[in-house]
This record gives structure tokens, sequence and C-alpha cells, in this order.
């Protein structure tokens, strides 16, 4: 609502009539000029002016409202009026001029701030300075702040407003505005130009964390500067370019995941906050590889191994730094610790015996801790008794003979199938079985002095050696009934079976 003024009028009159006026009157308030006579019934018009010129008219007596004044509304008031006078008579009464003085509630604000020099990062406290006169010091005020073409925000009493970090990009013009809480008077501060400073980056340097490991993280840091800081990584031999980040903060990471003794070498960096890019002094990194869980190979195929048979066991990590020291384990027991003094790994040997199955692995360690490779079964068994193929046009085919106890055999075509020639094929390294076809096919028959050692090969057809199947001896089977087989290796014809 606007403002009323409660100070006593003032007035003027005539034989007749009166004007009266506030003796004081601020901006924004409420303002009733009152023009009455002797009897208020009798006034027929009434008209009100200010400096001399009509500005209203009633048909009966009233008042001359200001609802907002302003300073503007100071002038000098008075008023006419028509009255009745006897019977159809009328007579024309007038006042003198009475001064109204509207005064101003307060004057234009003014936008001060502080500090006067202020910097990039730091608070700045815009101040709306204005004052209310003493008799109207309880009106409340509120204070809008803006910048350019945008509003900061306002403060209700409090005539400061403080923009905790402010940047190089807030420089521009800011202005404030007073205003009563009806809105009834407003005024705008003039505009007043503010330049952030931006503090120059100085003192960069770099430093890596961890120092080692297997990964690296290269810290570059500036003891001042202010703004969006431009962080460069570089390599001091090459000047290649690592990477680049832009933050607003005095301090940024580059990390290289995976570290490789080729990223020794000396590092520096850069920073820039729009002043040029201010390089650090060269850090030197010597990178080592720490070991990781190393592989290990066994030379006999398929795991398995014949007692006899020398077996190699070969760990390796191909990542880690050298020397790395390998330590070979059969189960818990030590085997033995090699040093390899270059990167190849190392191998340890060893005749098989028939208390060597059982679980191996093996563990490297170049000055990090140990790290250990995966489990690798071997499995041993007794020499596999030996087999060949008879008569056939190559190694690959033929009447099937098998060697026990140092004496050659044939074998049985009872239950021989297809399963049986696959272990055949395999065992002679013949690659797929093909036919199972008869003995009689590869003559001539085999001598009679010849046994017959297998009645019946029990194979399922994953085994490596025909040895490996189960076996039924021979108690009744003739050569007219030996078994024959044709691999894939060496197949050069097509056969036709009745």
């Amino acid at each position: 609502l606007p403002l009323c003024s409660l100070t006593a009028p003032v007035g003027a009159q005539s034989d007749w009539l009166s004007i009266s006026v506030p003796s004081r009157a601020y901006e924004g308030d409420k303002v009733t000029i009152t023009c009455s006579g002797e009897d208020n019934d009798a006034i027929k018009e009434l008209v009100y002016y200010k400096n001399g010129h009509q500005i209203s008219t009633h048909n009966r007596a009233s008042g001359y409202i200001i609802s907002n004044a302003r300073t503007g509304d100071s002038g000098r008031y008075s008023c006419k009026a028509n009255r009745k006078f006897l019977w159809l008579l009328s007579k024309q009464e007038e006042t003198e001029s009475v001064w109204l003085t509207v005064q101003e509630l307060f004057p234009v604000p003014t936008l001060t701030f502080s500090p006067y020099w202020p910097t990039e990062g730091r608070s700045l406290t815009l101040s709306c300075d204005t004052r209310l006169p003493s008799d109207r010091s309880w009106i409340s005020l509120r204070y809008d702040f803006s910048r350019d073409y945008s509003t900061l925000g306002w403060r209700e009493w409090s005539s400061k407003f403080e923009i905790s970090a402010i940047r190089k990009e807030d420089s521009g013009y800011y202005w404030c505005e007073a205003k009563t809480s009806s809105y009834s008077v407003s005024k705008k501060s003039s505009k007043t130009y503010i330049s952030v400073q931006r503090i120059s980056v100085s003192e960069v340097s770099m430093e890596t964390h961890p120092p080692g490991g297997q990964r690296l993280i290269l810290v570059c840091s500036v003891a001042e500067g202010t703004g969006d800081i431009t962080f460069s990584w570089y390599r001091e031999d090459t000047k290649e370019n690592l990477g680049t980040k832009s933050q607003r903060s005095q301090r940024a990471e580059l990390q290289i995941p995976v570290v490789q003794e080729s990223h020794a070498g000396g590092y520096y960096c850069t920073a820039d906050n729009s002043y040029g890019p201010v390089q650090s002094k060269a850090v030197h990194i010597t990178v080592r590889i720490p070991a990781s869980r190393p592989l290990l190979t066994i030379s006999a195929p398929r795991a398995l191994a014949f007692i006899g048979d020398v077996v190699e066991l070969h760990c390796e990590d191909w990542r880690a730094s050298p020397p790395i020291v390998y330590q070979f384990y059969h189960g818990d027991n030590i085997l033995g610790n090699i040093s390899a003094p270059a990167r190849g790994g190392t191998s340890f040997n060893f005749s098989v015996a028939a208390n060597h199955s059982g679980n191996y692995s093996c563990k490297a360690d170049n000055g990090w801790g140990l790290k250990a490779s995966e489990v690798v079964t071997l499995n041993v068994t007794e020499a596999p008794h030996k087999v060949r193929l008879m008569n056939g046009r190559h190694r690959c085919e033929g009447r099937v003979e098998v060697e026990q106890e140092g004496r050659w055999g044939t074998v049985c075509d009872d239950g021989w199938d297809i399963k049986d020639v696959a272990v055949v094929c395999r065992e002679l390294g013949c690659g797929a079985a093909k036919h199972t076809p008869v003995a009689l096919l590869y003559p001539p028959v085999a001598a009679e002095a010849l046994p017959v050692l297998i009645q019946v090969a029990l194979c399922n057809g994953t085994e490596v050696a025909l040895a490996e199947c189960e076996q039924v001896e021979a108690f009744d089977c003739g050569h007219n009934e030996d078994a024959g087989a044709v691999c894939e290796g060496g197949y050069d014809r097509v056969w036709a079976w009745a």
C-alpha cells in the first residue's frame, strides 16, 4: 500500500472557503489536499489548481488525492468553489495558495565495491549506498544488484551483496536499485565498471605419485594462478605432448595406467592461464615393472609324461623388469631357484619318475614380492606298448600289430571299430581314422609264429595310445580274424567294402 503522510496539515482560507495540505510529504506518500467550506452541502462546483493551472473539478465537496507522491508534485495549490447563495443565486469563493513540498524519500543510490582492485578467485562485496530520513527510518528497503544484462540477486534490509569467488569473466558494468517494499519508490544507481584482475601462474612444478609401481601419475601444480589453467605434460627427450587438461584448479594429474620400461626418462609440464605457458623443471623417472603372475608351461604334450622322459618346466613373466628369480615347485616342495638376467624366462628340466605325477607351479620375484603362476597338473604313466601297421601302401594303413613285453603280435577284430582305429592313428601321428578293414586285405597273412595278443580293444576314441584302452587277452582268435586300420595320413585311394 502507498505510504501516507501523518504530519499535521497547513492551510489557507477565505471568508467562507479554506484549503489544507500536509505540512510535510515524502515520495511515495498518499497526499490528500482538502478544500472545504462553512457549509459543504452548499458547494455546487469545486475546482483545484496547482501553480495557477486547473487540475481537478468536482460537483460537490471532495478532496484531491495524490496516491503516489513525487517531488514533481511540489507546488502552490488553491481551490475555487461556486456555492448556493440565497434562492437562485450563486457566489464564487476562492482560497489563497498554499505550498506543498514533496521531499525525496532517499537519494539515488551509489554503488561501491570492495576491494577496490578485485582479484579472481576472491570475494567481492557490493554496497548500494543511500539513506532514509530519520522520521522514516522504519521503512524497509529492498536492494537489487545487476551486472550487464543479468540480475545477480537481491537483499532485504541489507544493502550489501557478496560474490564469494569472482571470475575474470565477471568483469563488466554493475549497478543497484533501491526500492520500497511496495515498489512505490524505486531508484537505480549509475553503472560502474568493475575489472577483475587475474593472477598469472608462477612456480610451476611437477612430481610423480607414486614414484613406482604398475601405474604412473604425473602431478603438475602452480604456487599462484587464478582462473582456468591449461596444464600440459611432455617427454623431455622427444617433446611429445602426453596430454592436456583445462580446469579451474592449481593442480592437475595425468595418469599413465600401464607403465613400461620405455616410459623411463625425463618429464616436465607447463601451465597457462592466458598469459603464456610457464614450464616446470624436468623430473627423471626410473621405471621397473614389478613381477606379475608368471606363465608356467610343461613340455610334455597334453601334460602326459612317461617314466624316463625328460620334462621341461618353463616359467616366464614377459612384462617384469629383469633380473628375475624364478622358483619351481612340485606341490609345496621347491625344486630349485634360477635367476634370469634378461627377459625370456627360464626352464627347469628333470627326468620323470613314477612319483612325479601331481601339481606343478612357479613363482617370480624381481624385488617387489613373489608372484605365483597357476597350477599345471602332470600325469606320469609307463611307456605305452608300441603299435604298427603292416603291409599297407604306407605306414598309416595295414594290419595292426602291437608289442607287449618285447614281442610283437596281432589284434583280433572282435569288436574292432572306428574308435579303436582313431587311437591307433593318433598314436602313430597319422591323423584321423578312415576305415576298419580286415587284415586279410594286406597279404601275406601273419605267420603262425606271430601270436594274437589282444582279443578285444575297448577304446572310447580319446586315448593317446592303444595301451591305454581296456583290453581282453586273446583266447580263440586266429590270424584270419586279424584287424586292420586305415588313417587319413597318406590315404590316396578309395576302398569299397563288400
